[in-house]
Parts: C-alpha cells; structure tokens; sequence
C-alpha cells in the first residue's frame, strides 16, 4: 500500500490538474501496475467526452483503468462512484480505443483503482463490458 496522506486534496478552480494530487494518485495508479509487470500503453486517453484514465498491457491482456479516490469513506467508497452511467462510458472508450488502435487477439479487462486517504486499492475485473 501507497500512502500520500501527507499530500494535500482537492483542486482550486483553474488550477493546474496536472500538478494536482488527482494526477497523484493516477501516477501511482500507473506505479502500483508497473511493478505488477505491465507495460503502461496509454494515460488519460480520450475520444470526444470520454475518457480512461489508464490503459497497461501485459502479454495478451489489456486493462483499462478507472482511478478514483477520497479523502475518507463519509460520502461512500470511491469505487461506488464507477456506476453504471460510468460503466457504459467507460466500455465505450475501450472500444473507440480498440477501433482506433486495430486492437485484435487479446483478452480485456476493466479495472477500478481507489485511494481512500492516500491508500491503494485494486478492485481487478470490477466490471464487465456495458452497452
């Protein structure tokens, strides 16, 4: 487990995301799947409105990536919030993401990464692929 508790949260309105602790977490997302022998493929990949935060590679399995995170529980868990609305945006960017990329012959997978005061949790195969 990672923890960033030190870090601050949040974001100001027109502050840099890119320094932010969001793209923290998105890092040691990335971090956590490296060491796990995937290669990173993509980060923040977008068509039109959608977007996956992380896609990794290992062999013949392709991961897209959802990262979420809260500064604690009192609201629910972060990973609640991949709902189902999220689900169908997110399985239609993995396939854009597969058309634009002639993606063939491997195995796919959606995963959710959450940060609840700064520590990791991997929730792999969370979910399946939604119309």
């Amino acid at each position: 487990m990672t923890d960033m508790s030190s870090h601050s949260r949040g974001h100001r309105s027109g502050e840099d995301r890119s320094s932010s602790p969001w793209r923290d977490y998105e890092k040691l997302a990335a971090d956590f799947y490296r060491q796990q022998g995937f290669q990173i493929v993509e980060r923040n990949w977008r068509t039109g409105r959608l977007e996956i935060d992380i896609i990794v590679r290992k062999e013949d399995l392709l991961v897209f990536v959802e990262v979420k995170s809260a500064s604690s529980r009192k609201f629910g868990h972060p990973a609640e919030r991949v709902d189902e609305k999220k689900t169908v945006n997110l399985t239609r960017a993995a396939r854009q993401y597969l058309i634009d990329n002639n993606v063939e012959n491997c195995d796919l997978r959606f995963d959710v990464v959450t940060f609840v005061n700064g520590q990791l949790e991997h929730f792999p195969s969370a979910f399946n692929a939604e119309e």
